[in-house]
């Protein structure tokens, strides 16, 4: 039984163009990117400060450290970035979390207007719901919002 069903994904998968020895890798980051979300995503809204959207701009970051060990950071953060951007466009058609990591991806990355973009997401009543109800159980006061 076993054996038919490998037989069937693996001749479905050469239909689609998929080597399955790629799937056997996309799979478990998969499901590493869905737990990490399900985990870190009410740990990072919890912290996030009560007037953190409500600003019209991102208040600027004071500069601390070397600037090499800084602008090392940067560059990794990026990169991460892009790595959960590819891995998160590949999901979309693949088992796995693709917009969530998509999502991930877009918060890693250093992008002009991205501010903007985070504060129209959150303003919209179903992550605005979302968002409350993860503080709401963490203890904190609701997030002021646009």
């Amino acid at each position: 039984m076993i054996d038919a069903i490998q037989s069937l994904v693996t001749r479905l998968l050469a239909l689609l163009g998929i080597d399955p020895r790629w799937l056997a890798w996309a799979t478990p980051v998969s499901l590493l990117t869905l737990l990490a979300t399900v985990v870190l995503l009410p740990l990072l809204v919890a912290r996030l400060p009560q007037d953190y959207f409500y600003r019209e701009h991102r208040p600027p970051q004071p500069h601390s450290g070397h600037w090499l060990l800084r602008y090392s950071l940067l560059i990794v953060k990026n990169l991460l970035g892009v790595l959960l951007l590819v891995a998160g466009l590949a999901m979309l058609v693949l088992p796995g979390p693709g917009v969530v990591t998509v999502l991930a991806a877009f918060a890693l990355l250093t992008l002009p207007g991205k501010y903007r973009l985070e504060r129209w997401l959150v303003s919209r009543p179903r992550v605005r719901a979302a968002i409350s109800l993860m503080r709401e159980k963490a203890g904190q006061p609701p997030l002021r919002l646009p």
